[in-house]
């Protein structure tokens, strides 16, 4: 089963499906895995998504990482172990959240915004420091931040994160991207996520 370090080093493009419904679950992860997504997020305010969850993490749980976001409480993150999920992604830095998700051996990628919700985080056994939302820490803000945390820290900007701003994340020492409405809606056809998937994926090989 593949751990999140080989997952990152594979593709550093988290998929966040917001709005995923059950019934297309699997079109949209098979969509994505054949791009070489290796990190797949169904927030929990999509409609039925520990069922979404389950499906992927059925299919694709050996290949890749799956788990939910949005995720708020200690109920929730017990409740996306029981769907297979592997990753615990959330928005805020609660430090229960991430104790659960540690003491169950999950992922857990809280959103941080200060140095000292960063450091808090790690402290407490972050997998990954969810920098969110992304439009309101420009690539200069980041640099900072980064200048003073531990070198092996892990860092994805989150947040309007479209092909165009990848480099200048990517230049000042992040090390992935969460991906929203410029890869997914509800409403996008397979076809639409593929090209779109396309393109990030070609500005990933430019900055190798």
């Amino acid at each position: 089963m593949i751990d999140l370090n080989t997952a990152f080093a594979t593709n550093p493009l988290i998929a966040i499906l917001r709005g995923l419904r059950p019934e297309n679950a699997l079109p949209v992860s098979d969509t994505l895995i054949s791009a070489g997504f290796r990190i797949i997020e169904v927030p929990l305010n999509s409609p039925d998504p520990l069922d979404s969850i389950h499906q992927i993490a059925e299919r694709y749980g050996a290949q890749a990482i799956i788990g939910a976001g949005t995720v708020l409480n200690v109920a929730q993150v017990e409740a996306v172990a029981e769907a297979g999920g592997r990753i615990i992604v959330s928005p805020n830095m609660n430090p229960d959240v991430g104790r659960a998700a540690v003491q169950r051996g999950l992922y857990w990628a809280p959103g941080v915004m200060t140095p000292s919700e960063a450091f808090s985080a790690l402290d407490l056994g972050a997998s990954i420091l969810k920098f969110f939302p992304a439009e309101l820490l420009p690539p200069s803000a980041i640099a900072a931040m980064r200048a003073v945390l531990p070198q092996d820290a892990v860092i994805a900007a989150v947040g309007g994160i479209t092909p165009d701003s990848l480099a200048s994340y990517h230049a000042v020492g992040v090390n992935g991207f969460g991906l929203g409405s410029a890869l997914f809606k509800q409403n996008y056809t397979p076809d639409e996520i593929d090209r779109r998937a396309g393109e990030f994926m070609k500005r990933l090989e430019d900055l190798k």
